[in-house]
């Protein structure tokens, strides 16, 4: 029987990918006590950039936030590896980290960085509230458009 988050994942329609190997020295996540530090994840899928240049000039606002929801997808995929498998360990989403690639005159970056806050809130409920800054940037790694990174309580 899946677990309650993975049900939910299932209502949602969702699938979480294969959680994506680092891009330079680092590991996709930290675990420390009962932290998860999950590191920035891009808009990818099945390996492949999906959301590429910056918000404002190469997408609206819209796509942005379904750049920001795929960031988060693949957040969630690499919490699930720190989990060992089990997402129901998951306690609260404390904190969400976003950067928005975009033109210096692009200030909705908020309103970008809501598509992975929604998305937190619909798979984890009242403990995917959660503290979250957003940053707007001249560039990201590999050209994404967003990026996305998370620190999570886990039992």
């Amino acid at each position: 029987m899946p677990s309650r988050v993975e049900q939910k994942l299932q209502e949602l329609g969702l699938t979480l990918p294969t959680p994506a190997a680092p891009l330079a020295n680092y590991v996709p996540y930290a675990v420390t006590g009962n932290l998860v530090v999950v590191s920035g994840q891009g808009p990818t899928e099945d390996g492949k950039s999906v959301f590429t240049g910056k918000i404002g000039q190469d997408h609206t606002v819209e796509q942005g936030q379904q750049a920001a929801r795929l960031c988060m997808m693949n957040v969630i995929a690499q919490l699930r590896a720190a989990c060992g498998g089990n997402l129901d360990r998951v306690r609260r989403v404390v904190r969400l980290g976003g950067f928005v690639a975009a033109p210096a005159s692009f200030t909705q970056h908020a309103q970008v960085m809501n598509g992975a806050s929604d998305l937190a809130v619909a798979v984890f409920g009242d403990a995917g509230r959660h503290a979250r800054s957003t940053v707007g940037v001249p560039s990201l790694p590999a050209d994404y458009a967003v990026e996305v990174e998370g620190m999570f309580e886990i039992g």
